[in-house]
């Protein structure tokens, strides 16, 4: 069998996603801070809960905005992944802006 044959031979790999009827309509989140340990990265997506205010350390005495926010969803996903996402993120940022016109960086 030819390396061609071969590879004619191997359907392509899908992956259907069955949405849980709980999680359709999605969370939020105009803020994400992203982790890493040696096993996975995080992903904890937030929303900001009231208006940013000013603040003081209190070891430091330096002065801050503090803007309250609620994690409304943590992502776990391996090292393997994350490329991938970073690929998928800058496909869909293209088309959105081929859509609607509008640069990303504004």
């Amino acid at each position: 069998m030819s390396d061609h044959a071969a590879h004619e031979a191997i359907p392509d790999r899908r992956i259907s996603l069955d949405m849980p009827a709980d999680l359709e309509a999605g969370v939020y989140a105009n803020f994400v801070a992203i982790w890493h340990d040696a096993e996975s990265f995080t992903l904890d997506f937030a929303t900001t809960t009231r208006p940013p205010q000013p603040a003081e350390d209190p070891n430091t005495g330096e002065r801050f905005l503090n803007t309250p926010a609620k994690v409304v969803a943590r992502v776990k996903i391996p090292p393997s992944q994350v490329f991938e996402i970073m690929k998928a993120l800058e496909r869909q940022l293209s088309a959105w802006e081929s859509e609607t016109g509008k640069a990303s960086r504004e």
